[in-house]
């Protein structure tokens, strides 16, 4: 018997998010004794990464070729935070891969299964705002949002999170809480200082452009144009211990799993 662990995320885009999964990969093998190795969602990024002269493999791939190097029992843990479009994918791969033979396979859950994962989170949530903020001070955390049934439990962890402090909100860039619904929350407190902090599990276009950037759609931006002082924190989820150590959870039981 061969087990080994597959870690699944968008991809890494810039220096920042690779040193990011570098460390979570280091402290996963460190973790379970367990050769670790990612695999991207992202088409567009594994191309990048291809032009680059630089290995990346779709989570199909990766775990073929962990059955080509001998590899029996795999546990999948991808650094997806909700049961969405992408964690799908990730689910339909596992299913081909398994399909193939000779693989005995487990998947980690995401960081959000249901609503009752949403009290934990916004604990871990609360332990990663930004060590800059003064107290009273509004963070707005941006999500990606989803279409699905699953846009749900960003709604649940935003009220999780209200609950221990007022002046943090979970909003999405697609979703039923957005930052225009934030907006008229907020307006009363023009001139203050307000916080951005990503809800994804890496720094990547969507922190730096969507989130962090100077183009007029950005977050900051339209934040700023309501009378704000605006400042981004930089760190994905996953430079977070706090957040690593609840996917390392999910991890271990489908390490546990592989024996079942």
């Amino acid at each position: 018997m061969k087990r080994g662990i597959l870690l699944v995320a968008f991809g890494a885009g810039n220096a920042r998010s690779a040193d990011t999964l570098r460390r979570m990969q280091a402290l996963t093998a460190e973790r379970f004794r367990l050769p670790a190795r990612w695999a991207f969602t992202s088409d567009t990024l594994r191309e990048r990464l291809a032009l680059a002269r630089t290995k990346s493999d779709s989570v199909l791939k990766a775990l073929r070729r962990m059955r080509y190097e001998r590899y029996t029992h795999v546990a999948v843990q991808s650094l997806h935070l909700i049961p969405g479009q992408e964690y799908s994918a990730v689910l339909d791969d596992v299913r081909l891969a398994e399909a193939e033979g000779a693989l005995r396979l487990t998947v980690g859950e995401p960081l959000l299964r249901d609503a009752a994962d949403a009290d934990e989170a916004a604990r871990a949530l609360l332990s990663h705002l930004p060590p800059a903020r003064l107290s009273g001070e509004p963070v707005v955390c941006m999500a990606h949002g989803t279409r699905r049934d699953a846009k749900r439990l960003y709604e649940c962890w935003g009220e999780a999170v209200a609950r221990l402090d007022p002046n943090v909100y979970v909003a999405c860039m697609k979703g039923r809480v957005t930052l225009d619904s934030l907006l008229p929350l907020l307006k009363a407190r023009a001139g203050e200082r307000v916080w951005l902090l990503p809800l994804l599990s890496v720094v990547g276009k969507h922190t730096l452009q969507d989130m962090a950037g100077d183009g007029p759609q950005s977050w900051k931006h339209r934040l700023e144009q309501a009378g704000f002082v605006c400042s981004a924190d930089l760190r994905g989820l996953a430079d977070g211990p706090f957040f690593a150590e609840l996917w390392m959870r999910r991890l271990d039981k489908a390490v546990s799993a592989l024996d079942a």
